[in-house]
């Protein structure tokens, strides 16, 4: 029996990239895993969907559920912690994946633009939270894992594109304040960022090939984020975590495995300093 073991995992926009590594982690350690996004027929340019990922699991001899979820629609998001709580009796861990990225400067940026990374990054990791915690608090292990980096105010961070930036920032400024509101309870409010960029699908559409093939592929992530989420709650909570590090911490030392190309140099993501 895995640490997971019949855990209820809910992890926003998992039908592709890290929230589907994240995703197939926890069922193999036997959690059940809540797999929700908008994608529920296949994209012509995207892999996978809600229904796909939740075949890939059951396959695999694991357990999933998936719900379509648009985390910028409040009812959406009660409708799903709902049919979870009807379905498995509780919700033990929420991971906040998905996000919105648009990396242009301050004039570049269409207030839509901003609107939806806003709503996606800020607002639904807040509203995941407060729709998740009255069922996380009734847990023996309770975690929030939220994928947002930690918060470093060099304006060099700001000045290429600052809508982003804040959106990001807003959503581990929720990690702070939640965890330290929730500490009482139990729960563990962390997050998780990766020390190189990782190989998904917004890197291959939107940057050069060379950056893609500087990349680590999502299983490092979902490796650091089990973890980090088999951790106790009670003592692990209010962190910014790196990926590296943490596996560093747990005896890793060679990384090769995750790289897309061994031969290329990995390329360190945003917001980290040398």
């Amino acid at each position: 029996m895995g640490a997971l073991d019949n855990k209820v995992v809910l992890i926003t926009g998992s039908t592709r990239g890290i929230g589907q590594a994240i995703a197939m982690k926890c069922a193999q350690d036997g959690a059940k895993v809540v797999i929700t996004g908008k994608t529920t027929k296949p994209h012509p340019n995207l892999p996978g969907t809600i229904h796909s990922v939740v075949d890939e699991i059951q396959q695999a001899g694991g357990q999933a559920l998936g719900l379509q979820l648009d985390v910028r629609d409040e009812k959406q998001i009660t409708d799903v912690v709902d049919k979870v709580i009807q379905q498995w009796g509780g919700i033990d861990i929420l991971v906040n994946n998905a996000s919105a990225i648009n990396l242009t400067k301050t004039l570049d940026t269409p207030m839509r633009r901003f609107d939806l990374m806003f709503d996606v990054n800020v607002r639904a990791t807040f509203a995941m939270a407060q729709a998740c915690l009255p069922h996380l608090v009734k847990s023996e292990n309770p975690h929030i894992l939220t994928l947002s980096p930690p918060i470093n105010l060099n304006p060099k961070w700001f000045k290429n594109h600052l809508a982003y930036t804040m959106s990001k920032y807003g959503m581990s400024m929720c990690t702070l304040g939640l965890a330290e509101e929730f500490r009482k309870e139990g729960v563990g409010v962390n997050c998780l960022w990766p020390r190189t960029t990782i190989a998904t699908m917004a890197i291959k559409v939107h940057f050069p090939e060379a950056l893609w093939q500087a990349s680590r592929y999502p299983e490092i992530m979902a490796d650091a984020a089990y973890n980090i989420l088999t951790q106790d709650a009670k003592s692990t909570t209010g962190n910014f975590f790196i990926d590296e590090d943490v596996l560093r911490q747990s005896g890793v030392t060679d990384f090769s495995k995750y790289a897309l190309n061994p031969a290329v140099q990995a390329f360190q993501d945003l917001f980290l300093e040398d």
